[in-house]
């Protein structure tokens, strides 16, 4: 296999991690102010912040490892193919930007929302926590849905179009759809994670979300396969649709676990589709065929990728071995019990 295949290969992996785990850790944030909203607990009598720290902690210990998928996918992307790099960041800037942004603000949210014993503070960290999880999870979907159609390119690979050339109603029914799956995703992750309340919310939520996320998702897979699918990506596209009509039976049967496998693949299977309908091609140009950037013509040299190659046969292993550790070691369900009070300087914290 030669080594921009085998790159291009491995990138798409690595964006499948990404989008695995930090799916359903934009879909806990996104879902925040819905299971646990600021006003008289659901059940009567429970503590608003004890829930959403619940949520929370049930994302704690592996948010942030999530995220080094991201960091590698793009670091292999600037090393493998940096023609793919500087047009896609240059073209996406805005964007892109915002998502850094979103992700920056999400990540001091999650470290500072209890340093101050304030109901303002903790609110508003938490407005920053849904939005940081609301912006990535939509423009990703954006962003790929970009890329699978094609964006205005020059002889020079340059971008020539705009921001608004970008929102088109391909891209946006694209982030639509990661939203939603990874809302869904995050729901499921919940039902799977926790126990007591937020569990049973969790699992009412996923009954009414079910049908308008297969819908949208459906949408968006049989649109991309119509207008940019090949043979062999019609089955990774069914397969995708197969696995997330499974999670979404298991989950209304009350399978946690089979419901989530059913998310995870059905999102490891779109991530497939994507990358096998945009081969050869690593950004097509919409302005001229000849204007596309290739894994030929926007990859490093052999030399660069051969020792690209043997760094991560070395060190990914490690990397897997250690995040599998993790989700081992934080295996556990998570209840109400295990959250201490909040205490204020009148007593117990009343729920919002």
């Amino acid at each position: 296999m030669e080594p921009t295949t085998v790159w291009f290969t491995l990138i798409a992996v690595l964006w499948t991690g990404y989008f695995v785990l930090e799916g359903f850790d934009f879909g806990v944030g996104v879902l925040l102010p819905v299971l646990a909203p600021r006003r008289r607990a659901l059940d009567g009598g429970g503590n608003t912040e004890v829930d959403r720290r619940l949520m929370i902690n049930s994302i704690g210990p592996v948010w942030d490892g999530n995220e080094v998928w991201l960091l590698v996918a793009g670091g292999a992307t600037f090393a493998a193919f940096p023609e793919w790099y500087a047009t896609l960041f240059s073209g996406f800037y805005l964007p892109l930007l915002v998502i850094l942004l979103a992700l920056i603000v999400r990540g001091v949210a999650f470290e500072y929302r209890g340093k101050v014993d304030g109901a303002r503070w903790r609110r508003n960290w938490d407005r920053a926590i849904f939005w940081g999880s609301l912006i990535p999870a939509f423009l990703w979907g954006v962003a790929f849905a970009n890329i699978v159609r094609g964006v205005p390119l020059d002889a020079e690979h340059h971008y020539t179009g705009t921001l608004f050339t970008l929102l088109n109603p391909y891209a946006l029914l694209g982030g639509l759809t990661t939203l939603a799956v990874f809302t869904l995703h995050g729901a499921v992750f919940l039902a799977l994670k926790t126990d007591g309340e937020i569990r049973w919310r969790a699992r009412g939520l996923l009954t009414r979300l079910c049908a308008p996320v297969a819908v949208v998702a459906a949408g968006f897979l049989a649109f991309t396969q119509i207008e940019h699918g090949k043979p062999m990506t019609w089955v990774t596209a069914g397969a995708a649709a197969a696995a997330l009509l499974g999670g979404l039976a298991a989950a209304l049967r009350g399978r946690e676990g089979w419901a989530f496998t059913g998310t995870a693949v059905a999102i490891a299977l779109t991530v497939a589709t994507l990358f096998g309908d945009l081969w050869p091609n690593v950004m097509p140009s919409s302005t001229a065929d000849a204007f596309s950037l290739t894994v030929h013509n926007a990859a490093s040299t052999d030399y660069t990728l051969k020792v690209m190659t043997w760094v991560a046969v070395l060190f990914t292993p490690v990397v897997l071995v250690y995040q599998g550790w993790t989700y081992w070691v934080f295996r556990r369900r998570l209840t109400r019990e295990i959250i201490a009070p909040v205490e204020t300087g009148s007593g117990a914290e009343a729920a919002r």
